[in-house]
């Protein structure tokens, strides 16, 4: 493999944002591209390394940038500061990721009609968001242990990706009618959608780091293996291509 990796900075309107992009040099022409929305303490190496190693699998990794260029939160710390702003304005929320999928479809190594977008945490509900927008050239979102609850911007329209829903039973900010809600919506949507629940795994359950069970935060390693493998089938299936194997640390953060 000859991985190349650049920082590419894009534009929301006024707001410049920095993306982290990496491809392996090796393989010709347009590649599918795994977004990769980040969780609530904004992008970090840990990200970027996700998206190296989806590089290593053949597609282009596109790591996004919510918050704006050089705005990080802590990885261990409370970043409610940074989120709540986005969890407020939903609409706001929605233009920043339709900005990050153009940024993707315009770069020369990207298929811009083979784009999934992968969340954790509040990057899940990143990546829904962006999958309610019915955006072209998105043909996937997958949510791992993320916030389900609707942006209520008005009517929903048709949802073209297909969904992948990956959730730990025991998650205080996503209960269980959260889940009924979010099944319910898609499939008024019409869109592909399939959920797996992973009993007895708490929010955050793909992160070794994640080790607070007494506020439902906790690192499940069974549970993580799972969604890894429901994440790779998922991923070639949309995307047309070999199933990439990112590894099961999943969110950089707890939220």
């Amino acid at each position: 493999m000859s991985l190349h990796a650049e920082s590419l900075d894009y534009a929301d309107g006024e707001t410049l944002c920095e993306g982290y992009v990496a491809h392996d040099s090796a393989h010709a022409g347009p590649r599918p591209c795994v977004l990769i929305a980040h969780a609530w303490d904004g992008q970090n190496a840990i990200i970027r390394a996700m998206a190296e190693r989806f590089a290593a699998q053949g597609y282009v990794g596109f790591a996004l940038d919510v918050y704006g260029k050089g705005v990080r939160g802590d990885v261990t710390g409370d970043n409610s500061h940074l989120m709540g702003p986005f969890l407020e304005d939903r609409a706001l929320l929605r233009r920043r990721m339709r900005a990050a999928l153009e940024a993707a479809r315009r770069h020369p190594r990207v298929d811009p009609e083979r784009v999934a977008v992968l969340g954790y945490c509040f990057g899940g509900l990143c990546a829904l968001d962006l999958a309610r927008a019915a955006p072209e050239g998105l043909r996937g979102a997958v949510s791992v242990h993320g916030m389900l609850h609707p942006p209520r911007l008005g009517p929903q329209p048709p949802i073209s990706a297909s969904i992948l829903l990956l959730h730990g039973w025991e998650d205080p900010t996503a209960k269980p009618d959260a889940v009924l809600g979010i099944a319910r919506e898609l499939t008024e949507a019409g869109a592909d959608w399939q959920l797996q629940a992973y009993g007895h795994a708490m929010h955050a359950f793909t992160f070794p780091g994640a080790q607070r069970p007494e506020a439902g935060i906790q690192y499940h390693p069974v549970a993580a293996g799972r969604a890894d493998a429901a994440l790779r089938t998922f991923l070639a299936q949309v995307l047309g291509e070999a199933a990439p194997a990112p590894g099961q640390a999943g969110a950089s953060g707890n939220g």
